[in-house]
């Protein structure tokens, strides 16, 4: 927090309330690091916040000479609001209705709450209705919004008694014509009246339609409880006679006006971890490197890790982040972490020595044994090591302290490389009240930096916090510097609402992208950050109403009420059923009948033989459950019991992920096999899946459900796997021209048709035509290629595809079941028909990714994983692959070749396409696509044989090296095992 030029005044507060400590400090922001500290407190954090702030603030001030009169700012950071979640708090968290804008069927697979824990559920799911409305990713639109539905729902939100609303709109983030939310907002509120909350999601967070609902809901259940916390907060200041604006610390790092906090207190969740890094790039500026450094904050039960980044602030997550079991998309700092802390208990089993993750917490001081205590903590390690804390002498034996030390430093070593971006050397500013812990050497670090006043970077984080702004548009045409300026004056613009001054805006990110499958759209997103105009925050503060009787009541511990029972309604699939035992039901008939584990298992196998590629099989293993849930069937038959007529379309899901991942599910491919149907004057008997990896393979058996074609899906495809390109199937391999796969007829979902008909002149230009009518349809599409017969796709189909799919994920989810994971490259050998049909090549961590995205949308790049050193290496598997340094894996969408080097600096060739090579998470045992390639990650590069059809020289043209421009000609030691039909070995014998 910096003072705007005019301002006499310097001097800020900032605390930060842990699971262990309150800490708080008083900063001279006129002066630089440690010498702006002024004063500083620590203590026990208590269950009741509002008392722990207000006694740590009088003790602060009883440390200085300063006067609570001047103070300039008061700025907290706090995981109040998270806990009240985790812990299922009724008498905090509070139902909510959601509202979701969507027309054309689009979401209606993944309904509001589809992904939560059934106990978090129970307990905030008030009421949900999906109703018309939405927008495209490029701003046009689905569907207009309606007046008479939303009243209507206003109606049964209120017979329900519910206080806060949720508005979702398909699209919102770039609805800038047509303003739905906002539209729906003003006919709630004239129904609602003001006593209730509504929350717009475009307010919450950005694309991705489920993530960004459920960080909307859960924003909305606390949105009370945060207001009377933040009310008391305000109380406390008043009654020690602060003159000066509260704020609150949020996620990223940025300042909350009170009045915003209260609106989204969910952006102030995981504020901690951030104020400890900002903190730390405060206290050693100077040794920042160019590149960025580590900071390490050890507290008292845990210990986070993240990249601190040149310009002071932390990286952020890539990916989704999930909070108390719910997926969101919040902008939140990336940070590991690990159960180390200075109250961790010691464990020692025969010859083996562990640290925590159980912790004594904030009785740490009557607890340990430096204390007096009885019970062995990491602290106590430290001081037997030579630590001066504590008022008792602590005497281990020198093996149990030898021991300890060297899990604690293996520990850090580990969580610091996770973080780290390159195998370079780095440097590490250690910060918290447990930094004792950690060894002044640590593998992989160039040095270890311990600021003064390193206790108290988190408070110190809080009090330089500045205001936030961010806006983003994708703007038309070629005029991108246009664009970019007025995408910085909306995030200008945006921060001023907060209570910055504009003139000091220093923009903090700027990116500019093409948008997939366009050739004139661009993605333009500007963060700026402001010093704040605290007099008016403070003008605003002063004017909100705090009775007495208010700050009085909810300054004594409010009774926590846990209407569920912990974990009790969130018993998972692994819990109730036991997955090394489970059998499948397959009729005498011949038709296996999907259950709720089946398609777990189909989810983990098809994403496996996306090969990296065929993206991620979430949304639709969603659908498939939802189906499943309200009494849907799904069911699969054998290739080999179609009959020579039986007429079957190969289907696929087209188009860009970003499309996906807002604008999930819809009817463009049911309405795609309608459309065949009727041109081809033909009735389908079964469904066929033109490619088994990702999401395709999973998507497609929605279809066949018993909600809409109520038929059998063809256990095969036309892969075995996932490929980029149209023409890489098994029907185009036996086929002399392209025209035998035509006509493709495309859908929208929203009455958008394109038919791309017989003849054209080859298979680019095909592949051009169905690309420019997705781009058309807003870059996503429903495909239905031209219709088999049974007799053909026993000739040319890849056979039990989701019998092989279903085995590789059965053989995933026993072991993670059974806490084995380091058993699954064993298993899905096995499960592939064994260690001729499958191996691993190669395990490690990865140390580089390179990527960029092409103009036809397909991701391409090559990722690097390097041997890992001896004391990463755990498992015998980890020393696969010996005599090679690092494997390189070239990707396009999917994984195309495995090239080991070697130790005398020359390479090897390990596998090329079409053998499918695949990477799996080491601590999942799942796979990892292409866009999760990230360094640190450790991994398993494994390989399995393609079906025989690929090697053939017709095939190798098409979908081999050559074809992907690779100067590799295809070998292989493999030999392909045809996967076991799941209804052979399950059929009931008769």
């Amino acid at each position: 927090m910096s003072v705007h030029n005019g301002s006499n005044k310097t001097l800020v507060v900032g605390v930060d309330v842990g699971g262990t400590n309150t800490d708080s400090v008083l900063l001279d922001i006129s002066k630089s690091s440690g010498d702006a500290v002024l004063a500083s407190h620590k203590a026990p954090t208590t269950s009741n916040v509002t008392l722990s702030v207000r006694a740590s603030l009088e003790a602060l001030l009883s440390k200085s000479d300063a006067k609570p009169i001047d103070i300039t700012a008061l700025a907290i950071g706090t995981t109040h609001f998270l806990n009240a979640i985790i812990e299922k708090d009724t008498s905090r968290v509070e139902k909510v209705a959601v509202l979701r804008l969507a027309s054309h069927s689009f979401s209606r697979g993944t309904p509001p709450f589809a992904d939560w824990p059934r106990g978090l559920e129970k307990i905030i799911h008030g009421h949900s209705a999906i109703i018309p409305g939405g927008c495209n990713i490029d701003g046009t639109l689905i569907g207009p919004v309606d007046e008479t539905a939303v009243r209507e729902q206003a109606g049964i939100i209120k017979s329900k008694g519910v206080k806060n609303v949720v508005v979702v709109g398909i699209g919102c983030a770039t609805d800038e014509k047509y303003h739905q939310e906002e539209t729906v907002h003003e006919w709630l509120r004239d129904e609602l009246g003001n006593g209730v909350n509504i929350i717009l999601s475009h307010n919450i967070a950005g694309p991705g339609l489920l993530a960004r609902e459920n960080a909307s809901i859960l924003n909305a259940s606390i949105m009370n409880f945060a207001k009377r916390t933040i009310r008391a907060f305000i109380g406390a200041t008043r009654r020690i006679e602060l003159q000066c604006p509260l704020y609150l610390t949020s996620n990223v790092g940025h300042l909350l006006p009170f009045s915003e906090a209260m609106r989204t207190p969910i952006r102030v969740f995981s504020s901690g971890a951030t104020n400890s890094i900002r903190g730390a790039a405060f206290l050693a500026k100077s040794s920042i490197s160019q590149a960025g450094s580590i900071v390490v904050d050890i507290g008292g039960t845990t210990s986070d890790v993240g990249y601190l980044l040149r310009n002071g602030y932390p990286r952020l997550a890539k990916t989704y982040t999930d909070l108390a079991g719910v997926k969101v998309n919040l902008e939140m700092p990336s940070v590991e972490s690990i159960g180390l802390g200075g109250g961790s208990i010691l464990h020692v089993t025969d010859d083996r020595v562990t640290v925590g993750p159980d912790s004594v917490g904030h009785y740490l001081t009557t607890k340990a044994l430096c204390f007096g205590g009885g019970t062995t903590t990491a602290t106590d390690i430290a001081v037997a090591s030579g630590a001066a804390v504590g008022s008792t002498k602590v005497s281990l034996p020198e093996e149990t302290i030898a021991k300890a030390n060297a899990r604690i430093k293996k520990m850090l070593e580990d969580c610091i490389d996770r973080v780290k971006l390159s195998p370079d050397p780095c440097t590490v500013i250690l910060v918290g009240g447990g930094s004792i812990l950690c060894p002044k050497e640590l593998a992989g670090v160039s040095e270890v930096i311990v600021p003064e006043h390193a206790g108290v970077a988190n408070a110190i984080g809080a009090a330089i916090a500045k205001v936030f702004g961010s806006a983003e548009k994708i703007v038309k045409g070629h005029d991108i510097q246009e664009g970019i300026a007025e995408v910085k004056a909306r995030a200008v613009q945006n921060a001023v609402a907060k209570g910055g001054f504009a003139d000091s805006a220093v923009a903090l990110y700027e990116e500019v992208s093409g948008v997939p499958y366009t050739t004139d759209q661009t993605m333009i997103k500007i963060e700026v950050a402001c010093e704040a105009d605290h007099k008016r925050v403070h003008a605003e503060m002063t004017n909100t109403p705090i009775p007495d009787e208010l700050i009085d009541q909810v300054l004594y511990e409010e009774t926590k009420e846990h209407e569920i029972p912990a974990n009790s309604e969130d018993e998972t699939n692994d819990a109730r059923v036991e997955y090394s035992s489970y059998l499948p039901t397959v009729t005498a008939a011949g038709e296996w009948i999907l259950s709720d584990t089946d398609v777990r298992f189909l989810a983990i196998g098809c994403y496996i033989l996306g090969c990296g590629g065929g993206g991620s099989p979430y949304a639709p293993h969603l659908h498939m459950r939802q189906l499943l849930l309200e009494g849907d069937a799904i069911r699969i038959t054998r290739m080999e019991d179609l009959n020579d007529d039986d007429v079957m379309p190969p289907v696929a899901s087209v188009g860009t992920p970003a499309v996906s991942i807002e604008r999930p599910g819809g009817n463009g491919l049911l309405y795609a096999m309608q459309a065949m149907e009727k041109e081809m004057g033909v009735k389908f008997d079964h469904i066929l899946a033109t490619e088994i990896g990702g999401a395709n393979g999973v998507g497609t058996l929605i279809w066949g459900s018993t909600r809409f074609y109520n038929m059998s899906i063809v256990d095969g495809d036309m892969m075995g796997r996932a490929y980029p390109n149209f023409e890489m199937v098994s029907q185009y391999i036996h086929a002399s021209s392209v025209n035998e796969m035509l006509p493709v007829i495309l859908c929208s979902g929203s009455g958008e048709r394109v038919t791309i008909p017989a003849p054209q002149p080859d298979v680019a230009t095909a592949s051009l035509e169905i690309r420019n009518a997705c781009v058309g349809m807003g870059s996503a599409a429903g495909a239905s290629g031209r219709p088999i017969k049974g007799k053909t796709m026993r000739d040319i189909g890849i056979p039990n595809t989701y019998s092989l799919a279903w085995r590789l994920g059965r053989a995933v989810a026993i072991a993670q079941q059974a806490r084995n994971v380091v058993d699954v490259p064993r298993a899905l050998i096995a499960a592939a028909g064994g260690d001729k049909s499958a191996r691993v090549l190669f395990q490690g961590k990865i140390r580089s990714v390179k990527s960029t995205l092409t103009t036809t949308a397909h991701s391409l790049g090559e990722v690097t994983v390097e041997r890992l050193s001896d004391s990463e290496m755990e498992t015998e598997v980890d020393r696969l692959g010996e005599g090679l340094l690092e494997v390189v894996v070239p990707f396009m969408n999917e994984n195309l070749v495995a090239i080991g080097k070697k130790e005398d600096g020359s390479e090897q060739v390990l596998a090329t396409i079409p053998d499918l090579i695949f990477l799996l998470d080491t601590s999942t045992g799942e796979a990892v696509g292409v866009q999760e390639y990230r360094y640190g990650l450790k991994v398993t590069v494994m390989i399995m044989a393609p079906h025989p059809l690929w090697a053939t020289e017709r095939a190798l043209e098409v979908a081999g090296p050559s074809a992907f421009h690779l100067p590799y000609e295809y070998k292989t030691t493999l030999e392909y095992t045809r996967p076991v039909s799941v209804i052979d070995e399950f059929r009931p014998k008769v």
